[in-house]
This record gives structure tokens, C-alpha cells and sequence, in this order.
């Protein structure tokens, strides 16, 4: 039996999971300031492109079922962020959009990524090749319907 592919360190799923929680630790630290989490970061990512979506395309979107998407859609309202209402089409579907609050966190946020560049010390060609080798990976693991 090969001892070394049952090594810690020769594990890329842990790379891959020690990397990402890294990662939410940095966003975390610049996200204070917009007083929203991680999550909530990545609803806002998506509406400020879309500007209004259903909770299920978001879901969709983010990979995240419903479970876990509605209580957090429920604060960020709560916290006046977005607005929840019930389509005009089809009343079992709900419809996500920004609040004013909303649209202006996207002026505070925009530093965001250039920061956390910065905090990676990457270049952009070490950036580029990880966002290619991510995506082929996702890409892969989605055509094998494994998400």
C-alpha cells in the first residue's frame, strides 16, 4: 500500500478546504465595514449584476439550496438590504431585489477585490492560471453531475 497519497499534506480536497476557509477570513475582515457576511457578499455580487432574480435562480447561481438561502435572505432584509415579494406571474416564486441601501453597499465594496488581491500577494498570471485550474475543476465535477 502507497503511504504517501493517504498523507495529509498530499490531500487536495484539504488544501482546497484550508485555502477557502483562509480566504473567508480575509473577505470577513474587509466585509466589516459593509456589515454583511461572506454569503451575504456573494447575494450581493449577483444582484448588483442582476439587479432582481428569484430565490430559486439565485440558489441556483450560488449553489445553494433553499434551506440555507432563505434565512439569510431573511436578514439581509431585515438589515433593509434587499426586498422579498411574491411574483406577479407566479405567486410560488419569490423574487430577490436591492434596496437603495442595497445598490449603494456596491460603491463601498468596490475596493474589495483589489484588496484582497493585495492580501494574496499573487500575480496577476498566478491569479489567472488558479481562476483556469478552478474552473476546470468545477467544470469537470459539474459535467459528472456531481454538485
Amino acid at each position: 500500500m502507497d503511504n504517501m497519497k493517504l498523507k495529509l499534506e498530499n490531500q487536495i480536497c484539504f488544501k482546497i478546504y484550508t485555502a477557502e476557509r483562509q480566504i473567508t477570513k480575509l473577505y470577513r475582515e474587509l466585509l466589516d465595514e459593509l456589515e454583511v457576511t461572506y454569503p451575504q457578499y456573494l447575494v450581493l455580487l449577483v444582484l448588483w449584476e442582476e439587479e432582481s432574480m428569484t430565490v430559486k435562480a439565485l440558489g441556483e447561481r450560488l449553489f445553494l439550496d433553499s434551506g440555507t438561502l432563505t434565512p439569510m435572505l431573511k436578514r439581509m432584509e431585515a438589515n433593509e438590504i434587499i426586498v422579498r415579494r411574491r411574483s406577479l406571474e407566479d405567486e410560488r416564486s419569490v423574487i430577490i431585489s436591492l434596496t437603495e441601501k442595497g445598490t449603494k453597499l456596491k460603491e463601498k465594496a468596490d475596493c474589495i477585490p483589489t484588496q484582497l488581491i493585495e492580501n494574496l500577494s499573487m500575480s496577476k498570471d498566478e491569479l489567472k492560471i488558479l481562476n483556469q485550474t478552478l474552473n476546470i475543476i468545477l467544470d469537470r465535477i459539474q459535467s459528472k453531475g456531481q454538485t
